[in-house]
């Protein structure tokens, strides 16, 4: 699995119908911020069988899944050995498809609300990608509450060996060539508290064994250090925002970031998406809605659409007015392919008021719109996350599976410079972005640009590939590349 777009949950009233087979959910639109925490289950031997679990999964398909005809009619759970493997495989002819690359996905009702209400995770704080051949580790993003930042680990590190200690310590490039991207995943270790783990790192320092011990820390969505700033481009003041990921405890930084854009009259702004994976529809909402300042409450900010049985479940999104709201002249987005979802969803929502005033700045976005409902079975710590409807824009752009590249009059390819902090002036996107803002011309985002992957390696000059587990946890979904 890759990133993933912007959830939501049914109304309560909606979600009663399952009552009967074990089903439940929690309250709020279909736009409106997700799940509502729930004390943390306690599972049932009797009821959570994996025969049971699997039932419920497929009746639960069967009612609400966005794309029913690719379903199988006569579904045998026998075959497989987990719920995750046999969703899965009901799901493996729209992924074949390229509309559900594995969207559809069970998880922890306890887990997701811890991170969607506060972006708490376990690990080392750290966001990895590897180099174009896949056979080298960076260090992208270290984030200020983890514990590898205070180890002095940040962004621009190479990591060129893992143990558990020193003396058990194996080369990056043994652990690809043993067994890819999960043989390097499998040497960090497990994300739980008090796991010791010893990289080797090469920075501007130099070369050094750090022993990090993982912990549970709540990850700002905002960053501290760079998340919103005002940059001076040769006089002109432009606004810079980088948003990590769509979770409750962004609205605030969100709001202080525009208010401060606002005072200042700002026009132009950079809104730095590069690694934004997604989440909640209500926070990118909430983010359209600052930035539309001079658009109309009877302007469309989203459409969400359900099959046909389900369209009573349809909702418009019309922008709203805030206080802290500006009118900017031009956007520049920064995305990459590890830009999904709720991310998207902003970009796609923006096209049809701005046009060539709002441009794709990097490489194309990964591809989903669609989003998710949350369905919950409470006695087993379920929770299935359903592709459920599809996201358009005011023009009805909901078409773009292979990346919002080719939907955009203006894109500018740019690569991922991880010798620069991120918003720094200096480093390759964020330049562009500036010379996009100033009118300056770019080489426009080619079809030779990968939804999954980034920029081509020709153009790149610095890792481009996300690191990500096969079966990544709550936070991994929306924060691509964590650990």
């Amino acid at each position: 699995m890759k990133q993933k777009i912007a959830h939501s949950a049914l109304m309560a009233g909606a979600l009663a119908m399952l009552a009967a087979c074990g089903g439940g959910g929690s309250g709020g639109t279909a736009s409106g911020g997700g799940a509502t925490p729930t004390p943390t289950p306690t599972p049932s031997t009797t009821t959570c069988s994996l025969r049971s679990r699997q039932d419920w999964a497929a009746a639960t398909l069967n009612e609400w899944y966005l794309f029913p005809e690719t379903l199988p009619t006569t579904p045998n759970p026998a075959p497989y050995s987990s719920v995750a493997d046999y969703i899965d495989a009901l799901t493996s002819t729209a992924r074949s498809q390229g509309r559900d690359r594995y969207f559809t996905y069970l998880t922890s009702i306890a887990e997701e609300n811890a991170y969607y209400g506060s972006g708490s995770s376990a690990g080392l704080g750290l966001r990895f990608a590897t180099d174009p051949t896949g056979t080298r580790l960076f260090v992208i993003e270290a984030f200020e509450n983890g514990p590898s930042l205070a180890s002095g680990i940040d962004r621009g590190a190479e990591i060129m060996a893992i143990g558990s200690s020193v003396g058990t310590l194996r080369t990056v490039s043994s652990l690809f060539a043993a067994g890819g991207g999960q043989a390097v995943i499998d040497a960090l270790g497990p994300d739980t508290p008090n796991t010791t783990v010893t990289l080797r790192i090469a920075d501007a320092n130099g070369t050094r064994n750090v022993a990090v011990t993982k912990k549970t820390f709540d990850l700002p969505p905002v960053s501290s250090r760079y998340g919103a700033r005002i940059i001076d481009d040769g006089g002109r003041r432009v606004g810079y925002l980088n948003l990590r990921t769509f979770i409750l405890t962004a609205d605030q930084p969100l709001r202080e970031a525009f208010a401060t854009f606002r005072a200042q009259g700002v026009t132009n702004i950079i809104v730095d998406v590069r690694y934004n994976g997604g989440g909640l529809v209500s926070t990118a909402k909430l983010l359209g809605d600052l930035l539309g300042a001079n658009r109309a409450t009877t302007d469309i900010f989203t459409r969400l659409t359900y099959r046909t049985e389900k369209s009573g479940e349809n909702e418009t999104d019309y922008f709203a007015s805030q206080p802290q709201a500006v009118a900017p002249t031009r956007i520049a987005f920064i995305g990459g392919g590890g830009t999904a979802s709720a991310s998207e969803l902003v970009i796609n929502a923006f096209l049809p008021y701005l046009g060539s005033d709002v441009a794709l700045i990097g490489a194309n976005t990964y591809g989903k719109p669609v989003g998710q409902i949350a369905i919950d079975r409470p006695a087993c710590d379920d929770r299935l996350r359903v592709v459920a409807f599809a996201t358009q824009n005011a023009a009805g752009n909901a078409d773009y599976y292979h990346g919002l590249a080719s939907s955009m009059s203006a894109t500018c390819q740019a690569f991922d410079d991880i010798s620069y902090p991120l918003g720094d002036p200096r480093e390759a996107s964020t330049r562009q972005a500036l010379d996009f803002l100033a009118g300056r011309s770019c080489t426009r985002i080619g079809a030779a640009v990968s939804a999954l992957k980034g920029a081509p390696v020709a153009s790149v000059k610095g890792p481009n590939q996300l690191l990500t587990p096969n079966r990544p946890n709550p936070a991994q979904r929306e924060v691509p590349g964590l650990f």
